[in-house]
């Protein structure tokens, strides 16, 4: 059973960074899209950031050139650096994965099937 699980939260200041990791117990298939969502209470789920088995990547406009999403397959850990932390990027992170999928850039990000427990990360002053 897939099990994703993320770390690396917490609370800075604006402008501040975090790196948020995700440990993926398997990958079910060769082709795979792995993500970032976060949600904050009230709202939708939103997808920030996804990557493929081909290291094709997708960020939503807001996080674009802020945020990099990366993976270690041999480590089987996703990550996600997030630079120049602003107040509007406070949720919570969940890292996501899909089989048999492939990032399009030029389409929105669409939910994924697995996710994880997620990670709060706050940016307050």
């Amino acid at each position: 059973r897939l099990q994703l699980v993320e770390s690396g939260g917490g609370s800075v200041q604006p402008g501040g960074s975090l790196r948020l990791s995700c440990s993926v117990s398997e990958y079910a298939n060769k082709r795979y899209c792995l993500g970032w969502f976060r949600q904050v209470l009230g709202k939708e789920r939103e997808g920030v950031a996804a990557i493929d088995n081909k290291g094709t990547t997708k960020y939503i406009d807001s996080v674009q050139g802020r945020f990099a999403i990366s993976q270690d397959y041999a480590k089987k850990t996703l990550y996600l650096q997030m630079n120049s932390l602003q107040i509007e990027d406070t949720a919570m992170y969940y890292c996501a994965a899909d089989w048999n999928c492939m990032v399009r850039p030029e389409l929105p990000l669409v939910d994924f099937e697995f996710f994880g427990q997620g990670t709060q990360v706050t940016v307050s002053s």
